[in-house]
C-alpha cells in the first residue's frame, strides 16, 4: 500500500495538465471575420472606431452592378429627353417653312393682282416694264426663307428642302443667298440619289454666279458626280480646273487626292 500511494498521488497531479493538453486549438471561422461587427475587432472585441469590415467579392460586384445599372438609367433618361427635343425642332422648322410659303405666295398672287388690273401704257413708243422673277429686294425676307430652307436640310427633310430651295430661287435668283441656295440643292439631289439634276445644280453655281465663294466646292462636287456616272475624263478636267483656277482652296487640296487616284 506505501508503494500505490505515492503513484496514485503523481497520477492525480498531473490530470490537470492532461485536461489542458487535451483541448484542441483551432482558428476563428472565417465568417467571425467577415461579418464582424462594425463595433468590434477581429477579435470580437469593441474597436471604438466604426470601422466597418471589409467587403467581400461578391459584395463589391453587386454594389457595382448596382451603380452601371443606375448609371445605364441616366443616360436613358438624357437620350430620351434629346430625342424630344430634336423632334420638336423638326416639328417648328416644318410649321416655320409652311407658314413662309403661304405668306411669299399670297404676297405673289397679290403683286399679280395689282399689276393685272394696272391700266395698259399709252401708245407713246414706250414698252410695259417686263415683270422681273422677284419682287424689290429684301434681304430680310431673303434671309428668312433661306434659313427655312436650310433647316429642312438640318431635319433631313430633303424632299421639302428640294422645293424649298428650287422655290427660293425661282423667286430671288439676284439674292445674295441665291448661289449657297444653289450650291445646297445640288447636295439635295446628291442625297436623292439624283445625279443628273445634281450635276446641273452643281455646274449652274460657276456659271450663274461665277465669283461666288462656293464656286471651287460646287466644281469639286461636279467632278464627284462624272466619276459616278462613269465620265472618269470629264471628272478629271474638272478637278485640274480647280487646282488651277481656286490653288488656295478647300477643294484644290480634296481635288489633288482625288486625282492621284484617278
Amino acid at each position: 500500500m506505501r508503494i500505490i500511494r505515492p503513484t496514485l498521488i503523481a497520477l492525480a497531479l498531473s490530470l490537470p495538465t492532461l485536461a489542458v493538453a487535451a483541448i484542441p486549438i483551432t482558428d476563428r471561422p472565417a465568417y467571425d471575420q467577415t461579418y464582424a461587427s462594425p463595433d468590434q475587432g477581429m477579435d470580437g472585441t469593441a474597436t471604438g472606431g466604426g470601422a466597418s469590415a471589409p467587403l467581400s467579392a461578391q459584395s463589391q460586384l453587386f454594389m457595382q452592378l448596382q451603380q452601371m445599372q443606375q448609371e445605364i438609367a441616366t443616360l436613358r433618361g438624357l437620350l430620351e429627353e434629346q430625342q424630344h427635343e430634336i423632334s420638336q425642332l423638326r416639328q417648328e422648322n416644318l410649321e416655320r417653312y409652311q407658314t413662309l410659303d403661304s405668306r411669299l405666295s399670297d404676297n405673289a398672287e397679290a403683286q399679280a393682282g395689282s399689276q393685272a388690273s394696272a391700266p395698259e401704257p399709252t401708245n407713246n413708243g414706250t414698252a410695259p416694264a417686263a415683270p422681273t422673277s422677284s419682287s424689290e429686294s429684301d434681304p430680310a425676307k431673303e434671309k428668312l426663307y433661306y434659313e427655312a430652307s436650310f433647316d429642312l436640310i438640318k431635319a433631313r427633310e430633303f424632299d421639302k428642302a428640294q422645293q424649298a430651295f428650287t422655290a427660293f430661287l425661282r423667286k430671288y435668283p439676284n439674292s445674295q443667298y441665291a448661289g449657297n441656295a444653289q450650291y445646297w440643292l445640288g447636295e439635295v439631289h446628291l442625297v436623292q440619289n439624283d445625279l443628273q439634276a445634281a450635276g446641273k445644280a452643281f455646274a449652274l453655281v460657276s456659271h450663274n454666279y461665277p465669283e461666288h465663294n462656293k464656286v471651287p466646292d460646287s466644281l469639286y462636287k461636279l467632278a464627284d458626280v462624272e466619276r459616278r456616272l462613269g465620265h472618269a475624263d470629264k471628272a478629271r478636267g474638272i478637278l485640274q480646273q480647280v487646282v488651277a483656277q481656286y490653288p488656295d482652296s478647300s477643294a484644290a487640296q480634296l481635288a489633288q487626292q482625288d486625282l492621284r487616284k484617278l
